[in-house]
């Protein structure tokens, strides 16, 4: 099989080509730049796409013996990706920029220019499952539960997923740094990255003040009176603790937590903790890993990168799907995404719209 392996420059995709070197299909290594301009160097885990990343990754297909190329999409991600992620805090709601990346990035852009290629497959470092059957592909969470990625993968067709190599499914974390070492890859030891990866230096509230500049608004309990101010909405997310810098404090001594953003008036309203419990979810633009399902099922769902996955009855039409918990949720904003599995197996995945106690 003909192999595009994306190369990021970590030590997770540098064992996945590897291990796609040794289970014989003829590879070739591609590091994504996606920035215009490229910090030189990481700080720790943040970000990605930096010189530095380009270079681990040559030098991983060099250890390797692969050819090795570096495919500019930053255009595309700065409007798919970036773009979109301002837009979505713009509008009062919590995006997850990864979800976004994978979606029109890695297994779109990546994928769709590899098959023009002649590639039969893209390969990363996700930790993921594929199982095969002659109906199709079933996508899996990841034998190493703490590292899972299955949630950001949600977003992949069938299609897809034909067409994609995850070889770390089936392994822990710790299990993959070793064989780095024992293979001679220079980045076993390196720090994974676990920020927003073009934001490299974690203040979002900054990144995006630059995008949308400064607009001060009321901070209001839920009965709507005064209790502070805000420099923008944009800063806040729901379930939100810290920052909000109210003076008045609550009748019970309680801390108060960010509970709605309304962009319209800009306005941000704060309640209690348990104010923050929704049980009914609303999500738009469903997506599905193994074809359309219409009606109710049971299933379990997840609306965080690493949070739980809870019990709930999905109801799914053409272009929405509605979810009944079974357990409380806290703190779920809108443009987050939901994932809905079947035991281990992803379902799909849809943006959620709104959310009711």
């Amino acid at each position: 099989m003909k192999v595009l392996a994306a190369m990021s420059g970590g030590v997770d995709s540098a064992v996945a080509a590897a291990r796609a070197v040794e289970a014989g299909h003829d590879v070739t290594g591609v590091h994504l730049a996606l920035s215009k301009n490229p910090l030189s160097f990481r700080s720790g885990a943040r970000g990605c796409c930096s010189k530095e990343d380009a270079h681990d990754a040559r030098r991983a297909a060099d250890v390797l013996g692969i050819p090795f190329y570096v495919w500019d999409l930053s255009d595309q991600f700065a409007e798919d990706v970036v773009d979109d992620f301002v837009a979505e805090y713009a509008a009062g709601r919590t995006p997850n920029p990864c979800v976004r990346c994978n979606e029109k990035i890695k297994f779109a852009a990546v994928l769709d220019r590899g098959i023009a290629l002649g590639f039969d497959a893209v390969c990363t470092g996700h930790y993921a499952r594929l199982v095969r059957d002659d109906h199709g592909v079933a996508l899996h969470r990841a034998v190493d539960d703490s590292k899972d990625q299955s949630y950001v993968l949600g977003v992949l067709s069938q299609a897809q997923l034909q067409r994609s190599y995850f070889p770390l499914g089936g392994s822990l974390k710790s299990e993959v740094r070793a064989e780095a070492e024992r293979r001679g890859l220079s980045v076993a030891d390196k720090p994974d990255s676990h920020d927003i990866c073009f934001i490299a230096d974690g203040d979002t509230a900054g990144f995006l003040d630059k995008q949308l500049g400064s607009r001060p608004g009321a901070i209001v309990d839920q009965d709507g009176h005064q209790l502070g101010e805000h420099d923008g909405s944009h800063h806040f997310t729901i379930g939100q603790r810290k920052g909000l810098r109210i003076g008045t404090p609550a009748d019970d001594g309680k801390p108060r937590y960010v509970l709605d953003i309304s962009p319209v008036d800009n306005t941000v309203t704060v309640g209690s903790r348990e104010d923050l419990d929704v049980r009914e979810l609303d999500a738009i633009r469903p997506t599905w890993t193994e074809g359309v399902r219409d009606g109710s099922w049971v299933a379990q769902v997840q609306v965080r990168a690493h949070g739980s996955m809870v019990p709930a009855t999905v109801t799914a039409g053409a272009d929405r799907v509605g979810v009944v918990l079974d357990e409380p949720l806290t703190g779920v904003a809108p443009g987050q995404a939901v994932v809905y599995y079947d035991g281990t197996r992803v379902l799909g995945s849809a943006t959620i719209s709104a959310a009711r106690a």
